[in-house]
């Protein structure tokens, strides 16, 4: 993708023409009246099958794995449907506004990152240090009861509300706000929440396999974050970040080295890989290093490496993704169920949305001010 103002106004490849004339063009493409369309049905209507093809394609499988032909662009890209609901242009929306959103006041963090016009933020230790330090602080306040690695068998209702059995014992709760996956959720509720259990049931995930490199010195050939691969070139590469470029604080102390994170399978992963329960790590170890050497001409080993495989790791919003989502939350009012759905099944993916999908139902419960 063109990585500035004049990557616009020239063609550049793999692109036919200067982008700029599609976005140009974009403006005078009439409102579609539909309430929902896949991703690649909308880019294509308004910006062009060549864009839809290639950049939206292979976006679509970096962010959800998945295959924009199906996707909703309502729910995945909300951005994008309200800027031509409320604008009749991407262009406009862009430029004037697609639409009210929620209001957040910035925390320290988020104006420190204001300030440095952070692109990208890491931790030293991962990720997975986020909810080791939100598990830590919640058991050093005393006001809560942990219950880690205790499966949820089955949750019934009961005078106050709910009881959970769960793996390790009984609770009681007058609310349950769940973040476990869709179809989880679907076979520990009670049959009396049918059709809540089927809906939530149909939301649909896809597996892929993570495979992380690591290799002696700088041997990229070029600077990024990564790049995506659209699914015309390879249906079972997803993409590769080039994790060492934006983080160097990574580096071993002995010397610097190259880290790469290689995606795989998504939405193709059984059309590619068969049974995600017999696939073997060293086959998905080999098509990783394979693809680094083909797209990066990486010719030398790994010094380090590691495989893992993400079961049903991403929910897939088909089109007509919103109307479901209405219809649980629909049926959940309708009979007054003290149950709120957060996590990455119904409101966005991403980390950003998954968080603030909890945020939004605590101040559903006890308002705005806790």
């Amino acid at each position: 993708m063109p990585s500035g103002i004049s990557g616009l106004l020239r063609t550049v490849p793999p692109f036919s023409r200067p982008l700029l004339l599609s976005v140009a063009m974009e403006i005078l493409v009439k409102k579609s009246k539909e309430d929902d369309e896949s991703i690649h049905s909308f880019v294509t209507r308004r910006l062009g099958k060549e864009l839809a093809d290639i950049a939206v394609d292979s976006l679509c499988r970096g962010v959800f794995a998945g295959d924009c032909r199906k996707l909703s662009v309502r729910s995945c890209f909300p951005a994008l449907y309200n800027a031509e609901q409320h604008r009749g242009s991407l262009t406009l929306g862009m430029l004037l506004g697609s639409g009210p959103t929620p209001v957040i006041p910035p925390g320290p963090l988020a104006q420190r990152s204001i300030k440095e016009s952070w692109a990208q933020w890491s931790l030293r230790r991962g990720v997975e240090s986020l909810p080791e330090s939100i598990t830590d602080y919640l058991q050093q306040s005393g006001r809560v009861e942990l219950h880690r690695d205790a499966a949820v068998r089955n949750i019934c209702p009961s005078h106050s509300g709910w009881k959970i059995n769960l793996e390790d014992g009984v609770i009681s709760a007058d609310h349950i706000i769940s973040a476990l996956p869709a179809k989880a959720l679907s076979s520990a509720l009670p049959s009396s929440c049918q059709p809540l259990i089927q809906e939530l049931h149909d939301i649909a995930t896809v597996t892929v396999a993570v495979v992380n490199l690591e290799y002696d010195g700088s041997i990229l050939p070029a600077m990024g974050f990564g790049h995506l691969v659209p699914s015309s070139e390879d249906r079972g590469l997803l993409g590769v970040v080039y994790d060492s470029v934006p983080f160097p604080e990574h580096n071993r102390p002995d010397g610097q080295t190259t880290r790469l994170t290689v995606m795989m399978g998504g939405a193709w992963f059984q059309e590619e890989f068969g049974d995600p329960e017999t696939v073997t790590e060293e086959r998905l170890l080999a098509r990783a290093t394979e693809a680094v050497h083909s797209h990066l001409g990486v010719t030398t080993a790994p010094r380090w490496s590691w495989v893992a495989l993400q079961r049903d790791c991403i929910p897939q919003y088909y089109e007509g993704h919103y109307r479901r989502v209405e219809s649980m939350r629909s049926f959940i009012r309708k009979n007054n169920l003290p149950l709120s759905l957060i996590g990455s099944c119904y409101d966005g993916v991403s980390v950003n949305d998954v968080i603030f999908s909890g945020r939004r139902a605590v101040e559903d419960l006890l308002g705005t001010g806790v």
